[in-house]
């Protein structure tokens, strides 16, 4: 076991494994209010988000919201908000989570072109932040305090 990793499985954190994509971001597996999804770890967003298009997936309650998302090239897209919702992430458990959502369809064009599977969301600074995340590039992993 790494010294940084004893450090900080002692403390509370729990280590999450990420996997590196063609297109250089990390993705990971989590489950929202106990579904599987799949995720890229964007420490760029500042605020986590659900595509438009997983909202059935993860049965997301959501509300009009007057937040323009921009990033990834597209600017002054609509949004919506989900609140309250249950994050899992490994042994990592959040029971209130509010993502914003919108079309990520260009982000997963992107993943597309590169032969590598969708997404169904992106974990951002709000969430990295909060939960006192440490990303271990070396390592292809992340940990986030309980």
């Amino acid at each position: 076991m790494t010294p940084l990793r004893s450090l900080l499985e002692s403390q509370g954190f729990t280590r999450i494994a990420l996997k590196s994509l063609k297109t250089k971001h990390y993705k990971f597996s989590a489950k929202i209010n106990g579904v599987w999804g799949e995720f890229i770890l964007d420490t760029g967003a500042s605020t986590s988000c659900i595509g438009l298009e997983s909202t059935h997936h993860f049965g997301l309650n959501t509300k009009e919201s007057n937040i323009k998302a921009a990033g990834a090239g597209a600017i002054n897209m609509p949004t919506r908000i989900s609140k309250s919702n249950q994050l899992t992430i490994g042994k990592f458990i959040s029971p209130r989570v509010d993502f914003v959502i919108f079309d990520l369809s260009h982000v997963n064009e992107a993943l597309k072109q590169v032969n590598e599977i969708p997404i169904h969301g992106i974990l951002g600074a709000d969430i990295l932040k909060n939960q006192r995340a440490v990303i271990d590039y070396g390592r292809n992993c992340f940990y986030l305090k309980q």
